[in-house]
């Protein structure tokens, strides 16, 4: 099969490269899917960049993809075959990840896709849709560790950066969930994009009179804060943050956040972290069921799309890390 890959960390035009391989095979508890259009994320490029050492001679990029299973190891059911997925993961502790024609992953790892959803969609769902999941189960703090129509219901949420890939999933579950959602991006197409994913309100966060703006629209204060610039943006957000009300953070930047702790201790709040790839199964689970509940739904919401060839990976590599507004995909193979 045909895959793209790494033997060393690198810009993408020096490290990146078409090989043929062969084809994989699922082992005990896997699946093996047919790759028809693999998702970039921020993730992939910084891997790449200055990531760990490879867990093999060389790693085959990306964890997200859409596709269709055509094999079963042993303990999967073979009525799996065939099967339509959206697959998350799959380079995690693994070379084989899914800018390749075929990948194998878990079988929790492929998760079955609506018929009416589009391998497109599909490839952008695993790791900004579960790790938006995560950090509004944190923030908001639903009932259960799970998010349904009608839980978050009287909760306020702020998003940062509410066009981002996470960013956007999050104002998509959080608005699905009945949470009033305001969103902060840094322009008015940026703005046009959040309010079609659910946000009640956007604010550009270059006005100079943002804090103020954000402090008019907190009211007593937002019930949880989905943060993707905590450096940046903490003095902001704990101002504006509600008594026992909650941070939550999935990025970093190059400086260390100066915590105001008093405030934060003041009002009995909690600042948190979320890493996906340290989630238990429990973690993943309640995810993925919730994401692809939504997603039949019809709640969830495709950024625009920007496709490359396989030919063009380190292209869509340079896209995702100059921060390319939209949903970076990279194309394998078309199927119906």
């Amino acid at each position: 099969m045909r895959a793209a890959c790494y033997t060393h960390s690198g810009p993408a035009h020096e490290v990146l490269e078409l090989r043929d391989i062969p084809l994989p095979q699922p082992g005990p508890g896997e699946v093996r899917v047919r790759v028809s259009l693999s998702g970039v994320n921020p993730t992939d490029w910084k891997a790449r960049s200055y990531g760990p050492p490879l867990p093999s001679p060389f790693q085959i990029p990306h964890h997200d993809a859409g596709g269709i299973i055509d094999a079963v190891g042993a303990g999967v059911a073979a009525s799996r075959m065939a099967e339509r997925v959206w697959v998350m993961l799959a380079a995690m502790g693994r070379p084989g990840g899914t800018a390749a024609e075929a990948t194998c992953v878990p079988a929790a790892h492929a998760l079955p896709l609506p018929d009416d959803v589009s391998f497109e969609q599909a490839a952008g769902l695993g790791i900004p849709y579960v790790t938006a999941h995560r950090c509004l189960v944190a923030a908001a703090r639903p009932p259960s560790a799970r998010l349904a129509p009608g839980a978050l219901a009287g909760r306020s949420v702020l998003v940062r950066g509410g066009t981002g890939a996470v960013g956007s999933a999050a104002v998509q579950l959080a608005s699905w969930a009945g949470a009033h959602v305001v969103a902060t991006v840094g322009s008015p197409e940026k703005a046009g994009i959040a309010t079609a994913s659910g946000a009640a309100q956007v604010l550009d966060h270059r006005s100079p009179a943002h804090a103020d703006e954000l402090a008019e629209i907190a009211g007593h204060g937002f019930d949880g804060i989905v943060e993707v610039a905590l450096t940046s943006n903490l003095a902001c957000d704990a101002a504006v943050l509600a008594p026992h009300g909650a941070i939550v953070t999935y990025a970093t930047e190059p400086a260390e956040p100066q915590v105001p702790v008093r405030r934060l201790m003041g009002i009995n709040a909690a600042l948190h972290f979320v890493l996906v790839y340290g989630l238990t199964a429990e973690m993943l689970g309640d995810a993925t069921d919730d994401v692809t509940v939504a997603l039949a739904a019809g709640a969830l919401t495709p950024l625009p799309p920007h496709r490359f060839p396989l030919e063009a990976i380190a292209d869509a590599h340079d896209a995702v890390e100059r921060g390319i507004l939209g949903k970076v995909l990279v194309e394998i193979g078309e199927m119906p």
